[in-house]
């Protein structure tokens, strides 16, 4: 026990998993896919996986430390969002309780794994008796708009995004409702960053897809690395959330992660202690 088990749902985007796996693989200890045995999404189309994804995952996979749990993840009376929540559930029971359980979506790229990993294990206490002392741990996303000719618009304010907990009574997704631990570290998150068919498909699959506001999709494929200055309130359920893109000169992850460790993107310190401050204060008094 108390190991460090990293889920990933394999679905729709698997291609994407060539990037968020090995952000992870050396630091986890067991790395688990969960793919819904009849190829379903949480809205119930259909999906195909391409044999050379799992060649790929066999190559890669050196130390054995991959294994792909498949089970029945689509239950038709559900939401969406609620079949997303039972999903993450059911893999973090997979995971088992006394392990960190982290998930990371397949379009989510740690920037520093090592160091998330070194910060979790601060808390391993709270391992030992997870049920009587729940907890779920933060980073925080820069979150990728879109990608343009030569770089990329991103949401120009970190956001957190939960990514760890001990136990697993997840309400939405893969929140739950227990004390969070804000930890200093970057994750980038692609979220939109897709082509206009591969995004489509998306909002009408994922969890979210009852919230969209109506306008999101067209305001989307209008805004550009010329135009997006002159436009506010890009987020997909309630517009304000994001107010404000900025933009990377380049689409290649590695020398993003240069231009984030060299700007003000990663100053959250302060921010995180009165954070963590303020949730200590709110479940201890509970």
């Amino acid at each position: 026990m108390k190991k460090i088990h990293v889920g990933f749902l394999l679905s729709y985007d698997y291609e994407k998993l060539k990037l968020s796996i090995p952000a992870v693989y050396q630091n986890s200890d067991k790395i688990f896919l969960a793919k819904d045995i009849n190829n379903r999404t949480w809205s119930g189309q259909k999906f195909l996986i391409n044999e050379s994804f799992f060649n790929w995952l066999k190559e890669f996979d050196t130390d054995t430390k991959i294994e792909i749990y498949e089970d029945d993840f689509y239950v038709s009376e559900l939401t969406a969002l609620e079949n997303d929540t039972r999903e993450r559930h059911l893999l973090s029971l997979k995971m088992g309780i006394g392990n960190w359980l982290i998930q990371v979506d397949s379009d989510e790229y740690f920037i520093d794994f090592k160091k998330f990993i070194s910060d979790i294990r601060k808390y391993d206490a709270y391992l030992d008796n997870p049920e009587k002392n729940k907890i779920q741990i933060a980073c925080y996303w820069i979150i990728i708009y879109k990608y343009t000719t030569e770089g990329i618009l991103y949401v120009d304010k970190p956001m957190k995004a939960i990514f760890a907990t001990n136990y697993p009574n997840y309400t939405c997704a893969r929140r739950t409702d227990e004390r969070v631990i804000y930890t200093n570290n970057i994750v980038m998150h692609e979220s939109l960053s897709r082509d206009e068919k591969e995004l489509a498909f998306k909002v009408n699959n994922w969890g979210h897809k009852d919230e969209i506001n109506n306008e999101f999709l067209e305001k989307w494929k209008m805004i550009d690395e010329n135009n997006y200055m002159n436009y506010s309130n890009f987020y997909y359920i309630e517009p304000s959330r994001w107010k404000k893109l900025a933009y990377f000169p380049s689409q290649d992850l590695n020398k993003i992660k240069q231009l984030i460790n060299n700007s003000n993107l990663k100053n959250l310190k302060t921010k995180i202690v009165f954070k963590n401050l303020g949730q200590w204060f709110k479940f201890i008094l509970k």
